[in-house]
């Protein structure tokens, strides 16, 4: 009677902690993002025809634009290993500053429609007569950082950090800020050649 009693219950108990033990909801795991190894910073100089200097990161490669649409001193700063390049144009001012700005601004405000933020911090360097803003664009957008600097009457530099991969503002954030240090220390480093 025993054993009869026992698999009856046993008949009751196995099939209710199995439906009890297997209805639980499975929660996944949160999306992690991969862990990125960034260099020490190292900067060199950039010192050629162009109308300017300034020191850029060691770890990256500078090539030139060719193309139908390109212009002397127009070349990228690339970071292969992280699919960053910082693309920067050199333009000479002949009386059309004014466009040139309203241009740049709107380069940076292009990404509005995607950016959460767009923050303009002004850059002003009167000994080296370098005048300028940074834009830093917050946001799953395809560009980060932008800028632009100029001396007013001769010179006008601009400059924007893209990436090569689906834009994803929490993952790339480390390198995001990594690479905006880079282009402030350009940009802080910059000077106009004599002419």
């Amino acid at each position: 009677m025993r054993i009869k009693r026992y698999l009856k219950w046993s008949l009751v108990l196995v099939p209710l902690s199995i439906y009890t033990g297997c209805s639980e909801s499975v929660v996944p795991k949160p999306r992690g993002h991969f862990r990125i190894d960034l260099p020490a910073k190292a900067y060199r100089l950039y010192d050629t025809v162009c109308p300017f200097v300034f020191e850029y990161p060691v770890y990256g490669r500078i090539s030139y634009d060719v193309g139908k649409v390109t212009e002397p001193c127009w070349f990228n700063i690339e970071f292969p290993k992280y699919k960053a390049t910082i693309h920067v144009s050199y333009k000479r001012i002949n009386r059309n500053l004014p466009a040139m700005l309203e241009e740049s601004h709107e380069f940076a405000y292009s990404h509005s429609v995607k950016a959460d933020a767009i923050t303009e911090k002004p850059w002003i360097n009167p000994n080296d007569k370098v005048y300028g803003i940074l834009y830093d664009i917050k946001g799953n957008t395809a560009s980060a950082v932008q800028f632009f600097v100029t001396d007013s009457t001769r010179n006008f530099l601009r400059g924007a950090l893209y990436f090569s991969v689906q834009p994803d503002e929490d993952s790339l954030a480390p390198v995001i800020d990594y690479f905006r240090e880079d282009v402030v220390h350009m940009v802080e480093t910059l000077k106009w050649k004599k002419q």
